[in-house]
């Protein structure tokens, strides 16, 4: 019997160790009942806690990549990870313009504005940070920065949910666009979120899960958002289910024993109890 599921496309860097970018995106995807596809902007050499070295892509082949799979699948939601470069950033906004220029429907798009990696390795070229604002912000149905990255790009640092706030109607003011700002880098017993849109600020608060080194945390949660989008739920609703399902997949996260002695930790992308 033939069975149609809702299909999702994430644009990201992939992953060798798999925690992250476009392979954490496709079992997120597989895990809510989605059809993942992928374009890969990046190859990155990395395990959880270092990131060996990074190779991008053709720009022009990241973008035909996209157009190829947005003209052959009824994609219902797109979601943007490691970009890695402005040339990449600048030929993407160009390919959605083209397409939202000669349809009636926009795709909901949701952008991660990645920038740096858990254990503090830059993922974006400095030059990169203007042209997420100028040509790819304003494209998007949402955009989740975490509290270091709506640092960059206030130039100032959020210490506590005050300063949250203020920074989240500061972004939403310059940007225009509905704005998920992260606060899992606060102290605290919570993880609290909080989306601003036109329509006001809406807390998403789960508890705060200790002692978990992992990576990967900011590619799932908007993975997640992005497959509750395609699959026909509210921004609010989609935010809410992917808050929940990033914090069980924190909680049930993997351990294996590394070959330097430590531990690595992976996100438990198929969470029991959702």
């Amino acid at each position: 019997m033939q069975r149609s599921i809702p299909v999702a496309l994430s644009i990201a860097g992939s992953d060798s160790s798999a925690g992250a970018g476009a392979q954490a995106d496709l079992k997120t995807f597989s895990a809510l009942d989605v059809y993942g596809l992928t374009a890969i902007t990046c190859v990155v050499a990395e395990t959880p806690g270092t990131v060996q070295r990074i190779q991008a892509i053709d720009p022009d082949m990241v973008a035909e990549q996209v157009t190829l799979l947005l003209e052959n699948f009824s994609v219902g939601a797109i979601k943007t990870g490691m970009l890695y470069s402005a040339e990449i950033v600048s030929r993407l906004a160009k390919t959605f313009r083209d397409r939202d220029s000669s349809r009636a429907a926009r795709i909901p798009l949701v952008v991660d504005p990645v920038m740096v990696a858990t254990s503090g390795d830059l993922l974006l070229h400095q030059d990169a940070i203007a042209v997420y604002e100028k040509e790819l912000f304003p494209l998007a149905a949402l955009v989740t920065p975490n509290l270091d990255e709506a640092a960059t790009l206030l130039g100032e640092k959020i210490g506590d949910l005050a300063a949250m706030r203020e920074a989240g109607k500061e972004l939403l003011a310059r940007y225009g666009v509905p704005m998920l700002l992260k606060g899992g880098h606060l102290a605290g017993e919570h993880a609290i979120d909080l989306l601003f849109t036109a329509d006001g600020v809406v807390e998403f608060s789960t508890p705060f899960v200790r002692g978990i080194h992992t990576h990967g945390t900011g590619c799932t949660y908007s993975a997640a958002i992005a497959a509750g989008l395609a699959s026909g739920l509210r921004l609010e609703e989609a935010i809410e289910r992917g808050k929940r399902f990033v914090t069980a997949a924190i909680e049930q996260h993997f351990t294996w024993p590394s070959a330097k002695g430590s531990s690595l930790h992976a996100l438990n992308h198929s969470p029991d109890g959702l």
